[in-house]
């Protein structure tokens, strides 16, 4: 299958703080627990707000990227509380 004309895969990526499908940003927060149904309790500076970490292999303490309520990428391991 080949890519629309005009756009390239690299494009397509979330590769920038903005999100270039729906312009949102996408927010550095830190896993604070780790709830069932590979959720997790985060806090980014505007108090603790629940997310899924079902994308990612994030861990407690680990810092991670969110974008609409989905961790998208672990930016900083903990190394403390990694799931296997």
């Amino acid at each position: 299958m080949s890519e629309p004309k005009g756009r390239s895969t690299e494009a397509s990526a979330c590769m920038s703080e903005i999100c270039i499908t729906c312009s949102d940003r996408a927010v550095e927060v830190r896993v604070l627990r780790l709830l069932e149904d590979q959720m997790a309790v985060v806090e980014g500076g505007a108090g603790e707000e629940t997310v899924s970490v079902a994308l990612v292999s994030a861990g407690v303490g680990d810092t991670i990227l969110v974008h609409a309520r989905e961790a998208i990428a672990v930016v900083g391991a903990s190394g403390a509380g990694a799931r296997p």
